[in-house]
Parts: structure tokens; C-alpha cells; sequence
């Protein structure tokens, strides 16, 4: 949850500003997102699986250069 106080002689802007940025920090746009739309379970872990092989080969990648 994210909890917002004006701070003396802030204005609305500047308030705006903050709270957008501690929204994003706290993941609750990204959440959002990721909710607005019912996913099957099997496209989340079809995706999740994507992103784990994406991961394996960017690190084969980068360890096959260091390695002579």
C-alpha cells in the first residue's frame, strides 16, 4: 500500500510526481497489468518457461566468451 503525506508548500504536481513514482516502485502498475486480463495457467507457465530459456541462452552467450 502506498501512502502518500503533502509535504509543506508542495504542489499538486510535485505530489503527483511522488506518488507516481512510489506507485511504480511498489510494482502496483505492473501488477495491474498482469491482472487486467484472465491468463490460463498454461500460457503462464508457457511464458514463464519462454523467459527461463530467453535467460539460459543470454548466459550461454556471455559464458562462452569468457571461457578460452
Amino acid at each position: 500500500m502506498v501512502k502518500l503525506r503533502l509535504r509543506d508548500n508542495e504542489s499538486i504536481n510535485d505530489a503527483v510526481k511522488r506518488f507516481r513514482k512510489l506507485v511504480e516502485h511498489a510494482g502496483i502498475k505492473k501488477e495491474m497489468r498482469r491482472r487486467e486480463f484472465y491468463e490460463k495457467p498454461s500460457e503462464t507457465s508457457r511464458r514463464s518457461r519462454r523467459r527461463a530459456e530467453r535467460r539460459a541462452k543470454i548466459q550461454r552467450m556471455v559464458g562462452n566468451t569468457g571461457t578460452v
